[in-house]
Order: C-alpha cells, then structure tokens, then sequence
C-alpha cells in the first residue's frame, strides 16, 4: 500500500474521492501544458475537504482550474490539480434583492444562462468570453469594458472559502473584510472558494452597433463622450490601417434582430483567416496587408460604415476569441489613452516621436489591439490587488498575438518589451492572467503598496503554502520559501506547440 491509499484508508470511505492520474492539462491557448499527479473533481463539500486534509496529510500542494483561460503558467502543476464543474448549481436566488447564492464551480454561461431562465436576473457586467468559472474570473481580476462598472467582482457581497485546514469560512464587507479584500482577487492563493453570492439585476437585452473610424477621430473624441455616451463601449484598433472598430450598447427594449451574417464569423471565413495567419508566420512583412484584406472583407474602406444587432444581454456583450493567442493587457489611467495609442502607433509604423527605446524595425504584429474600460473607483471594499486606477477611470490596452495552429509568433519579445516599456511609462499595471513578459516581483512591489497585506492575510490562512505555486513565488511572494508550495523544475517545448511545465514540493512524502 502506498502513501496516498494508507492516508486515504483513514477517510470515510463513504466520502467518494474522484481523482484521475495521467490528466493533460492545458491552458485554452494551449501555451502551457502540465501533467498534475491526480486531478480531482470533488461534487460536495465534504468531498472536497477530504481532498483538502489528504493532501496535508500527503504533502501535495493543490492548483485550482476552471477553464484554463489564462494563457500563463497561473495554473501549471505536477502535484494536484483541482477543478469544481461538478460544483456548478444556484443556490438560492432573492426575488426581492436580487441577490443570488451559487457555488464557485459555476461557469459564466451556465450562470447567465439559468439566472434568465429560472429567476428573470443577469450579471451586471460581462468581459469578453463567458467559459470561465465565477471563481476564476474573480480570481485574476476579470472585467468587462464600461465606464458605469468596475471589476467583475464589484457585483460580489460575499464568499465562503474552504482553507488548508478543511474548513470553510465567510468573508464579506462586514464579516472578515481583510480576507473578503484578499478574496476578491485571489490569484488561487489562500484556499478553494466554494460559494459565492453576487448581486444581479433584472434580464435585460442590448442594441449594440460597431462602426468603423480613423484613429485619430477616437483620440480627438476621447474627452468628448465616447466612453460615456453608451453603457457599454469597447474599440478594436488595426494600427497599420491607423482605424479602430468602435462597438458601442445601450440596454433596449427593441425587438431582438440578430447580427448580419459575416464572412470571417463562417466556417470558410475562419479557416481562411487562420490559414492567413499561419503563413505570415513565415512572411510577416504580409501582415500590414493582411489586417487591411480583413477589414476589407469585413467592413469596406468607409469610414462610418458597420452593422448592428439586438439582443440577449450575457450574449451580445461576448467575442469570439478565434485562434490560440497570446495577450498582454495593462491597465493604465483612461486620461492617458491619447498619448499611449499615439506614442504605440508611432512605433509600431516606424514614425518619429514614440520616445519607446527599442527598435520596430522588423517587428510585424497581429491586429486588432483590444481597447476598453472600467471604473472602479467607487468599489468598496477595493481589493488589495485590483489593478484598476483607485480615483477615476482605467483604461485597458490588450496587444493579442494569434499562435496560429499552435506555433508561436515572430517578433513577441520585442514587441511585448516595447509595449510593456510604454506601459510602465504610462504608470500601467498587468492584468493578472495575461502574458506579461518582462515585469519583476519589485515591480509589482512598487506597482502595489497593499501588497503586504495581501501577503499577510495569504500567509495566515495558508501557512505551510498548499496553495502556493512557482508563478506566485516568482512575482508576489517574499523570497523564503513555504513546506508545501510547488517550485518549477524544469520546462521543455511541447510536441504540438507550447512549453511542458514540471515542478515539485520538496516536502511531499
């Protein structure tokens, strides 16, 4: 008998213990790939504790995943990995506040989907995809892009969250407020939040129109009220084209119309672009011509020109992501926009008065730039590691790069450097789930002066580090080490695209 079936023996065997070994996993994007000892699929809470205190007993370290979205190394693991779709259902919903209690594991389509079918309600506010659990956006500090909403997690009233001890404790504004802040943007580092409860507002449908605009109209109407004039606005920028697609919705109450059928949303149109791609990997100089092809196709040359729609609220607010990607999105404050776009269009089109100290010359980039913002700065409490600005609006620049079929892009690090250079210039900071490149742990030290206290509070309820992996030690923790935490040993490149992580806790038995 092994270690892990002598310890398991002294459980309840009534208690069922879901784990599989020889699991892939993988980030959406296929980026990373990790090969965890056991990934466990706990459907309760006492399953879930018993995962929890074997795993003391074993010293493992535990990683939690939803979808694997965050194309960084956040979640890569050798030890145990766990997941929660099987503890996915709404709990309870008030039909007089609106208030909804649901359990971590659920994802934002099935939320959004059963809070309209079964209790007429919605999420307030939505980022871009909806395949995350409610867990892991809040997580990494997910939003959407409106200047009348923060953070996903401005919508959340309160948490339960399952420790390294196995037990489960309450956290909100009033109750544990110092871990209710840590809570809201965890990083998957203080324990296992297994409920939330969220304020939600009536179902509501959106008009939502884009059109297309020369770059230099959005600057010039950036004081104006393009990100005011509208609930929700967000704006794609193709800077060799030097035009932005500006997608702009208001709740309505109009019949619903769906979107014009499009080339590029086809099976032919996708396939093609991809192929496209792919190519250009092998000949970037294709690529200024290429995003004028698309838009092309897409749009025409009109400035002005565009489509509309309306409908369902949780699904007009989404994209299509396409392709395996890389994304690298700071938050700056929104008064900086002009002179960051400005300064980023110069440099990427080899133009005078960029002031950015690396050389474009040769780098050839995907489009579009995604552009879109939120306000937090009437959010109470403020989460210790929000990256948002505190006292007024955050603007959010994402540079994507598409890995077509999985192979990495021409020019990232340059690009990525460049980019990030500007961005810290610009008193930036990364979104936690992206691909930021060339940030250190001063950095992000000097980029958060609550930093501290999260670490406290992290260190209190996890004091032998269960929850503590390489990439948390690598950028937010202290240099000493913890007995349970995972350390990177090695990384290779993976057969079909990407990098193999592999790691280990020093004191597993």
């Amino acid at each position: 008998m092994d270690l892990q079936d002598h310890e398991l023996s002294k459980f309840d065997p009534e208690i069922p213990f879901r784990a599989a070994s020889h699991h892939h996993h993988h980030t959406w994007a296929r980026t990373f790939h990790s090969y965890p000892e056991l990934y466990i699929q706990p459907h309760s809470i006492p399953e879930l504790q018993k995962t929890v205190l074997l795993a003391r007993q074993c010293r493992r370290r535990i990683a939690l995943t939803g979808c694997g979205h965050s194309p960084s190394d956040l979640t890569c693991t050798s030890s145990w990995l766990v997941n929660l779709d099987h503890m996915d259902e709404i709990l309870h919903a008030d039909k007089e506040t609106n208030v909804v209690f649901m359990q971590a594991g659920i994802r934002l389509r099935d939320l959004g989907r059963k809070l309209r079918e079964q209790h007429g309600l919605a999420m307030p506010n939505l980022g871009s995809i909806d395949h995350q659990s409610i867990a892991g956006a809040m997580a990494t500090a997910t939003h959407g892009s409106s200047t009348r909403h923060g953070l996903l997690s401005q919508s959340v009233l309160g948490l339960k969250i399952m420790l390294a001890n196995g037990k489960v404790v309450s956290c909100s504004k009033e109750q544990r407020p110092d871990l209710f802040r840590a809570a809201l943007v965890s990083l998957g580092a203080l324990g296992i939040i297994t409920e939330v409860t969220l304020q939600a507002v009536p179902a509501f449908d959106i008009e939502w129109t884009q059109t297309l605009h020369p770059l230099k109209e959005i600057v010039g109407d950036w004081e104006k009220d393009i990100w005011t004039a509208k609930e929700f606005t967000r704006v794609w920028w193709m800077p060799y084209m030097k035009r932005c697609i500006k997608w702009q919705a208001d709740k309505t109450t109009k019949p619903r119309r769906p979107p014009p059928d499009n080339f590029w949303d086809g099976r032919v149109g996708f396939h093609t672009y991809h192929t496209l791609l792919y190519i250009a990997k092998w000949i970037p100089k294709i690529l200024p011509l290429l995003e004028k092809f698309v838009m092309n196709v897409q749009y025409g040359l009109k400035d002005g020109v565009g489509r509309s729609a309306v409908q369902e609220g949780h699904t007009g607010l989404l994209m299509n992501c396409l392709y395996s990607q890389f994304v690298n999105e700071w938050a700056i404050p929104l008064h900086k926009g002009p002179e960051a776009l400005t300064r980023f269009s110069a440099w990427l089109n080899g133009e005078e008065g960029s002031n950015i100290p690396f050389n474009s010359q040769g780098v050839y980039v995907h489009a579009p730039i995604e552009v879109r913002v939120t306000d937090t700065s009437s959010t109470t409490p403020r989460p210790y590691l929000d990256n948002t600005v505190p006292d007024g609006a955050t603007l959010y620049l994402n540079a994507t790069l598409y890995r077509p079929y999985n192979s990495d892009p021409p020019s990232r690090e340059r690009y990525y450097e460049a980019f990030e250079w500007l961005m810290k210039e610009m008193g930036g900071r990364p979104h936690w789930a992206k691909n930021f490149a060339t940030v250190t742990k001063d950095d992000i030290r000097e980029m958060y002066p609550d930093m501290g206290e999260y670490v406290r509070i992290r260190n209190e309820v996890d004091p032998e580090g269960m929850f503590v992996g390489d990439w948390h030690r690598r950028l937010i923790l202290p240099e000493q080490g913890l007995p349970l935490e995972e350390r990177k040993t090695m990384v290779k490149a993976a057969s079909g695209g990407g990098i193999d992580w592999f790691g280990e806790v020093k004191a597993a038995r």
